[in-house]
């Protein structure tokens, strides 16, 4: 993966001052006080989904991300020569790949969010196309084995859970590859911890009530009372190096864990509202094709023979993630079946009604051309119109039977001509 300039397009930011804190982000290391390689937090992203956000708040999001991407990747730079130099478990593995796609899709929504933006002009549509990419989801991002809840998935999230997610996995990462081991101890690393702690209280809020929300609340209270112990026992001089590192992994991974499966939860709520109105979709189809099936049968002979699929069938919706891709399935192939039936039932409809206009239009050309009195066009006519009157209507007699008229046209005298028997007949005469 190569990173491409973050800020190329956006306004140039501000000279940083050595040390100081970015605007909308965290960075520590060099010249913090914590002697340990630099690090960024992702900024707060503003606005929300669907409302346009003002320009000065995107331009200082923009900057603010460019920034966090660059550090992010030579963060993973740095954690990724270390972890091939080192022993290490397949956990760090997964989590260091998980990492790299979310830096890669986040640098590929920001390339995107750089086009709108183009350098700042920008109206309020732009606006709410930016909004959008900000807080729209993402492409559905690998979920390795091992670094998350559950099996090896594909995650969706917006950008910024993406950058949550990825704080989440590169403090992590720096404690178990002995990055950040001590950088904990020092004041920025108390207040690292106390954020983390903030954010997982608030992801641990978004889980629905019921046995979630009791299980990642009871996760949430454990972490502030390790987190509170180890502050009074600093505080009273005691030593905490042996406490930090494992307390900084278990936050690290609640949050991933929180932020895995609110967005899981998201997407099963997802999948859900679309089986539902699928479901209701075909029911109502299914309802309308046997009016259809029905008709056709009473019209047309031969009619088409399809079964009209029963949505019932399929059972009651699921409401657990596991069960409803399958069903989705299942209601795309109700959907193919429907299709299909509804075609031929409405092709052999489609065709009775194409002959009775066609008979109608040679009906109002034989008038036309003076030829409605006509014995032999009238007869065709009349056998054509009973014909596609009988039901139902044989359909193979009545394709004949509709072309008949045109042929006895063709026989019949011209209007005024003297009638001298064959003489008098005008081949190749056919209706106007």
């Amino acid at each position: 993966m190569t990173s491409s300039s973050p800020g190329a397009d956006a306004p140039a930011p501000p000279e940083a001052v050595p040390g100081s804190t970015p605007a909308g982000g965290t960075r520590t290391g060099p010249g913090t006080g914590t002697g340990t390689p630099a690090t960024v937090t992702a900024p707060v992203a503003p606005g929300q989904l669907g409302r346009a956000v003002p320009p000065a708040d995107l331009a200082t999001y923009l900057r603010a991300l460019g920034r966090w991407r660059e550090a992010r990747r030579e963060e993973l730079d740095r954690l990724d020569r270390l972890a091939l130099g080192a022993a290490h478990d397949a956990n760090t593995t997964a989590d260091l790949t998980l990492s790299m796609a979310l830096w890669q899709a986040v640098s590929t929504r920001q390339d995107r969010m750089l086009l709108v933006w183009d350098n700042g002009r920008v109206g309020s549509a732009e606006r709410s196309t930016l909004s959008s990419l900000i807080w729209g989801r993402l492409e559905a991002q690998p979920v390795p084995s091992g670094a998350g809840p559950g099996p090896a998935a594909a995650l969706a999230v917006s950008v910024p859970e993406a950058c949550r997610l990825s704080d989440a996995l590169a403090a992590q990462l720096r404690v178990r590859l002995g990055l950040d081991a001590s950088g904990a101890e020092t004041p920025e690393g108390n207040r690292r911890l106390r954020a983390q702690h903030e954010r997982i209280r608030d992801q641990a809020g978004l889980a629905p009530a019921g046995p979630a929300q009791q299980a990642a609340a009871e996760r949430q209270s454990r972490l502030a009372r390790r987190l509170k112990d180890l502050v009074e026992k600093a505080g009273r001089g005691g030593d905490v190096t042996g406490l930090l590192g494992p307390l900084d992994i278990d936050a690290a991974t609640c949050e991933r864990d929180l932020i895995v499966a609110n967005a899981r939860r998201r997407e099963s709520a997802a999948l859900l509202g679309r089986a539902r109105s699928e479901r209701a979709m075909m029911q109502t189809r299914q309802a309308e094709l046997r009016l259809l099936a029905d008709r056709c049968v009473a019209t047309v002979d031969p009619a088409p023979r399809y079964a009209v699929p029963d949505v019932d069938r399929l059972g009651p919706v699921p409401n657990t993630a596991d069960r409803l891709t399958p069903y989705l399935t299942r209601l795309e192939q109700v959907t193919r079946a429907l299709t299909v039936a509804e075609q031929a039932y409405g092709e052999a409809l489609g065709e009775y009604d194409g002959l009775r206009l066609r008979l109608q239009a040679y009906a109002a050309k034989a008038e036309a051309a003076g030829l409605g009195s006509d014995p032999g066009v009238a007869g065709a006519l009349q056998a054509a119109w009973a014909a596609l009157d009988r039901r139902p209507c044989p359909l193979v007699l009545a394709r004949r039977l509709v072309e008949l008229p045109l042929v006895y046209a063709e026989l019949a005298p011209r209007p005024g001509a003297p009638d001298h028997g064959a003489a008098a007949t005008e081949p190749g005469r056919s209706l106007p």
